[in-house]
């Protein structure tokens, strides 16, 4: 007797209409926004019951690639440990356990009968009870014994302040609510920290806070494009409360050692002003892309930081991105970016003042790679730790001398289960734009199995917020790669790959360079044999997930298949919605679409509203009930649309995750279980012999 396969949801239709600027905007779906309705669980529900009966068949391959990925990570292991004061920290890993534990020993870094180990936050016990767990913010006192912490046991990244007593264990009565980044004062006893309001999830108010005393509210920033942050600088001599939008940054300073003292203002807000600061020997050091997008660096009195008294030490540069500023007492190291790739430049100190001779640049020989600062908790210090990986090198921690300028490995991430990184190749080519522009792509692919034109090819793709895609190591792509699929990261226009100038010419009014970047970039990797032109796929999440649903209206023949994280696919009826977090900061992203350039612009590429009739690649759609960033209804309306238009058999399916948030599961087996979800629906519609 044969079944007849599960046919997909239905969600049903009521009508809306909004107009605005002379456009009709309709929305058949916008009910699902009803989060506590039981019609809109329901629905969930069935398109999750859908999903599952559809990559039931591929039950025994999910399994395999579970246990294949399993099997090419160390699920007991321990991180680099670092000193900060009289202790030294690190992580720890056990096998079967889904959360990391955290640790510290007293005066060495490794734990012996004289210095045991003290575990600080074990996150497999805190996690009990709860589908997700999150552990945020953390900030230990000079002395070392007050913890602050903060946790999410939703996914919707509302945090609970927790201060706990590392010398007994005990965890104090009075938790605060909806907490955001915390620092203790030099007193180890006063503690600052943000908290957000309760519709817009921003981070506006500032309070000080004694264990045995109530709250003192600071400071409240009014304006609902920005943020608050607080930390202290490196030497722990200043807290730093930090107000920024996307596009502006405003600092506020206080002496560590006066706690109820008047934060000082160290320049005012600016439109399109953005800058940060840190602090040595009586200077401000301040980032400020006051004289061009890359940012330069300068020097002020602590007495006197106005702009006028601004010395310059490192200059505006047209090619290089001055991304960071570390600082340290007797150098610093400026992290950049140039021609697409990270740099680390180092410069020592000639005196007390800011006078900085060059110091040696770390030298990194692969075509495409990622390297930034580690954990240096130490200002008096003469190494500096960073972080190191590419496409084919595991994650490695190294420690350079600035004296010696020489680099000493401390850590790289094993990779069990017969891994030889011999097998495989990366490059980095250049796609042309339609324009002309030259969009860096880099590649990996396992080398005897590559023939070109051939080959199943994926590509990832995000460019947005400036944020540079990074290129890095994952045990769980080696699942693709030793099938043959060629890997592809798109650096396209609405990153910061090649600077802010190329942020900027894929935001706002010139968005649509981010959507033809990505679909040049398929072209040429195409056209160049990396792959089969028949067996493209596709992925991104969040703002990436509205770039696959961009370039899928308008290249659907291009693709093969679709995996589309919490993807932010509604655009007009979130942009138009100011009461929904994220809304009012992004106008600085997008636009503000009660304007009507902004309006028609943003409707011309919004993936809801450009969905038509037609066929379309196979999609797998995922979301979270509990997402704060990009709400749970965006895909499911998205998804609910399409059902409704498309013309072909390939499979659209929509998974919720009812217990997660943005980032999808929190613990790192269920998290191992999303992905084989992931890869099995890939391998499948590339048509991959497994």
């Amino acid at each position: 007797m044969t079944h007849k396969p599960l046919p997909p949801p239905i969600a049903r239709k009521h009508h809306t209409q909004t107009s605005l600027h002379g456009a009709e905007l309709t929305d058949d779906y916008a009910w699902l926004r009803e989060k506590e309705n039981p019609e809109v669980t329901a629905y969930l529900e069935a398109e999750n019951a859908y999903a599952q009966a559809v990559m039931a068949p591929l039950e025994a391959l999910r399994e395999s690639l579970y246990n294949e990925m399993l099997s090419h990570i160390k699920q007991t292991d321990v991180s680099v440990p670092y000193p900060d004061g009289a202790w030294w920290y690190y992580s720890r890993t056990e096998e079967g356990k889904q959360y990391a534990i955290h640790c510290r020993t007293h005066g060495a870094p490794n734990a012996t009968e004289d210095t045991p180990e003290q575990i600080v936050l074990d996150g497999n016990q805190l996690a009990e009870g709860h589908g997700f767990f999150s552990i945020g913010a953390t900030d230990i006192t000079a002395d070392g014994r007050w913890l602050a912490y903060t946790t999410d046991t939703t996914g919707f990244r509302q945090y609970t302040l927790h201060i706990k007593d590392l010398s007994t264990g005990e965890t104090l009565a009075g938790e605060v609510e909806r907490v955001g980044s915390v620092a203790w004062a030099a007193d180890n006893r006063t503690l600052f920290y943000t908290v957000e309001d309760e519709e817009q999830k921003r981070q506006y108010q500032l309070w000080r806070h004694t264990w045995d005393t109530e709250g003192v509210l600071v400071y409240q920033d009014d304006d609902e494009r920005f943020n608050l942050g607080v930390g202290r600088t490196r030497d722990g001599k200043y807290l730093v409360m930090e107000s920024a939008s996307h596009t502006t940054t405003e600092s506020r300073v206080l002496p560590a050692a006066e706690p109820e003292g008047e934060f000082a203002l160290v320049s005012p807000r600016e439109d399109d002003h953005e800058y940060s600061i840190d602090h040595r020997n009586g200077l401000w050091y301040i980032r400020t892309n006051d004289r061009g997008r890359n940012f330069r660096l300068v020097t002020a009195p602590v007495e006197s930081p106005g702009r006028n008294n601004w010395a310059e030490q490192i200059p505006h540069r047209d090619s290089i991105m001055l991304e960071e500023i570390d600082l340290f007492a007797g150098f610093f190291v400026a992290c950049e970016r140039e021609a697409g790739l990270p740099r680390l430049r180092l410069w020592s100190f000639t005196g007390d003042g800011p006078q900085a001779a060059p110091a040696g640049e770390i030298d990194f020989p692969e075509p495409t790679y990622s390297a930034q600062p580690h954990i240096n908790r130490v200002f008096e210090t003469q190494t500096f730790r960073y972080a190191y990986q590419s496409l084919v090198t595991p994650s490695s921690v190294y420690e350079y001398n600035v004296a010696g300028r020489a680099s000493t490995l401390l850590k790289q991430v094993e990779i069990p289960g017969g891994f030889d990184r011999a097998l495989y190749a990366s490059e980095r080519v250049h796609a042309p734009a339609p324009d002309g522009v030259l969009v860096p792509v880099s590649l990996v692919y396992r080398k005897d199995l590559y023939v070109p034109g051939h080959n199943p090819l994926y590509i990832y793709g995000y460019g947005s917020y400036g944020y540079s895609l990074p290129v890095g190591f994952s045990s769980n792509r080696l699942s693709l790669l030793d099938r043959g699929v060629v890997m592809a990261y798109a650096h396209i226009r609405g990153g910061a790959d090649l600077g802010e100038t190329w942020h900027d010419a894929g935001k706002m009014l010139v968005k649509r360079n981010t959507f033809t970047d990505f679909i040049a970039a398929v072209q040429h990797l195409t056209a160049a044999k990396y792959g089969d032109p028949a067996r493209v796929t596709i992925e991104g999440g969040s703002a990436g997930g509205l770039l696959m649903g961009a370039v899928v209206n308008m290249r659907p023949d291009l693709f093969r298949a679709v995996v589309s994280h919490v993807p932010f696919v509604d655009v007009m009826n979130t942009m138009l919605d100011a009461t929904l977090p994220l809304t009012v900061p992004e106008y600085e992203e997008w636009g503000n679409p009660n304007e009507a350039t902004y309006f028609h612009y943003m409707l011309s590429y919004s993936p809801y509203d450009n969905l038509k009739p037609g066929s379309y690649p196979a999609m797998l759609v995922k979301t979270s009930l509990h997402d704060s960033q990009v709400m749970y209804w965006e895909p499911a309306k998205y998804v609910a649309k399409l059902r409704t238009l498309k013309s072909d058999n390939n499979p659209l399916l929509l998974v919720t995750n009812m217990q997660a948030g943005h980032g999808g599961s929190s613990g790192r087996y269920d998290y191992l279980k999303e992905i084989a979800l992931d890869y099995a629906f890939l391998l499948r519609e590339l048509q991959v012999v497994c």
